[in-house]
């Protein structure tokens, strides 16, 4: 029979220790709701007591399936479990669970806490006994476990000891620093075994900074340990914490873990991993990770046209997993390095049909590898790219033109004797053989423009109400002042839709203006089911 691994998520705890971060109540109701409905075993809230925030988020339970888990402080060195307000706030929360931080590294007790080896063992003992008795599951966070157990296996292990036999359901193991390597992992683990604290009991909380928590974290299971603690996309102090986007795919997917362990994760909730991680990073306003193993944009990406080619002939040739498996999909790029392969597969991706032989397909080849030399980027602008493919095959209808555009900032002082920087913009357009010109003032004379080319489109106005400029990105492809500049445009819709545009020339608001130009295109193809079916996900 395989073996029960348990998931246990500190994404609005430890997560929240990632600078820029600070969740909201509202946030974090609404994170636990993606991770409980997503199947974790454990969502922990935070520290109730310790902040506003933290005290409200548990006023009351926020969980259905998952075990809804308060942290903190084990009781205070001198004070009594039933006199400590910090205890009490834990085992009085509306929780499940409570999962205590403990010192369990001699030098820690000595330097941070300043008390003794035994208060701090008594510390943890009481704390554990206290939840256990207001009806609580209890688990330690030993901090520094590892580290510690390096420096002091006989007081470390003691720790956890102490945590267990007053009856903690969960010993956790942390490499609170992210030194520790996955053998010493490994080994210790073990040996934490060996002394008597079954593998059923112990977990493992690994921090990023060597870039191993997955590995390590992966090297305690197959150790022995059973609860795995970690963030949604890794996110977390300094290098960030386990990523359990990466751990529980890799668990569920890769024979030689899926056929010893399971998790309470089920094959339709796998399938929803990317969007989870995608709702994740919207909610915390940021884009997603594009290399994210798994579910980013580029996890199933080639370019190379003999890698497009044997793809098309055999997905598993070049992918560990399918996509699918994950709720991501296979994208075969198109740029300078492809073939006939790559923009056939990208091609009927999109619902466009061209057989092989048709030479507006070698026009299209032609006429990207001559783009991508001049400096444009088209596996990281699909919008353009569809645009450019459809504009070959005669298929984009002309919404409007623009006949000319100006740009002016001006540097000047204001009534207050301050210096100001004001940006204008002029845009002649014509709709339907009419001349439109618009005047804007913006942030900057990307803004000014931006918002000038949309101000009056005519019939098309109300179509881009909802269109948002969401990123904007710029490079510098030589050096000097009269260099050659790319302009990377990401916009989104009501609909959800986002996608990206390139301009590329040797004057940045130039380079600007094209790839909105192509934004708003796209959008129009898009809004007639004419494009962006694919490009737009």
């Amino acid at each position: 029979m395989k073996q029960r691994l348990y998931l246990y998520d500190t994404t609005l705890r430890d997560g929240q220790q990632t600078p820029g971060i600070d969740f909201s109540v509202e946030d974090k109701i609404a994170i636990a709701k993606l991770l409980d409905e997503f199947g974790m075993d454990y969502v922990e809230g935070g520290y109730p007591g310790a902040n506003p925030t933290d005290t409200a988020f548990f006023g009351q339970k926020r969980t259905r399936r998952s075990r809804f888990v308060a942290f903190g402080m084990t009781k205070r060195v001198g004070v009594s479990a039933s006199n400590d307000p910090g205890l009490a706030a834990l085992v009085q929360s509306k929780s499940d669970a409570v999962c205590f931080v403990a010192k369990s590294s001699a030098y820690h007790v000595r330097v941070a806490l300043g008390c003794t080896q035994e208060e701090n063992l008594e510390a943890i003992r009481a704390s554990v006994e206290a939840a256990v008795g207001a009806g609580k599951e209890a688990m330690v966070d030993c901090e520094h476990f590892f580290d510690g157990f390096k420096a002091d296996p006989a007081y470390t292990l003691g720790c956890a000891k102490a945590a267990y036999e007053a009856g903690a359901r969960w010993v956790v193991l942390c490499d609170t620093n992210g030194g520790t390597q996955p053998s010493e992992v490994r080994d210790i683990v073990g040996k934490v075994i060996e002394a008597g604290i079954p593998g059923d009991n112990l977990g493992i909380h690994a921090h990023d900074d060597t870039g191993q928590a997955v590995a390590n974290s992966l090297a305690a299971v197959e150790a022995g340990a059973r609860q795995i603690q970690g963030t949604l996309n890794g996110i977390g102090e300094r290098c960030g914490n386990a990523n359990l986007v990466t751990i529980i795919p890799t668990l569920a997917l890769k024979p030689v873990l899926a056929e010893r362990f399971e998790t309470g994760i089920t094959a339709e909730q796998l399938a929803g991993l990317s969007r989870l991680s995608r709702a994740f990073d919207e909610l915390l306003n940021r884009a997603p990770e594009a290399q994210a193993p798994y579910v980013g944009a580029s996890a199933f990406a080639t370019k190379a046209g003999i890698h497009a080619s044997a793809l098309a002939k055999e997905p598993k040739t070049y992918e560990h997993v399918e996509p699918e498996s994950v709720g991501n999909r296979r994208r075969v790029m198109v740029s300078d390095q492809g073939g006939k392969a790559n923009f056939l597969a990208e091609l009927k991706r999109r619902g466009i049909e061209v057989a092989r032989d048709d030479h507006r397909l070698d026009t299209l080849i032609a006429l990207v590898k001559e783009r991508e030399a001049e400096g444009y980027a088209y596996e990281g602008a699909d919008a353009s790219f569809e645009l450019l493919a459809r504009r070959t095959l005669g298929t984009v209808p002309e919404f409007f033109k623009v006949e000319s555009f100006r740009c002016m900032v001006e540097r000047r002082f204001d009534a207050n004797g301050n210096i100001k920087t004001v940006s204008e913009a002029i845009v002649k357009i014509v709709v339907e053989d009419q001349t439109r010109m618009s005047v804007a003032e913006g942030n900057g004379p990307v803004n000014a423009l931006d918002i000038a080319l949309r101000k009056d489109l005519g019939r098309y106005q109300d179509e881009i109400a909802d269109l948002e400029l969401v990123d904007y990105k710029v490079r510098i492809l030589n050096g000097g002042t009269e260099a050659i500049t790319r302009v990377l445009i990401e916009s989104q819709d009501g609909e959800g839709g986002r996608w990206w545009t390139v301009g590329v020339s040797d004057n940045v608001i130039d380079a600007s203006f094209q790839a909105l130009m192509d934004s708003i295109v796209f959008k129009l193809m898009k809004n007639r089911e004419l494009a962006g079916l694919a490009a737009a996900e």
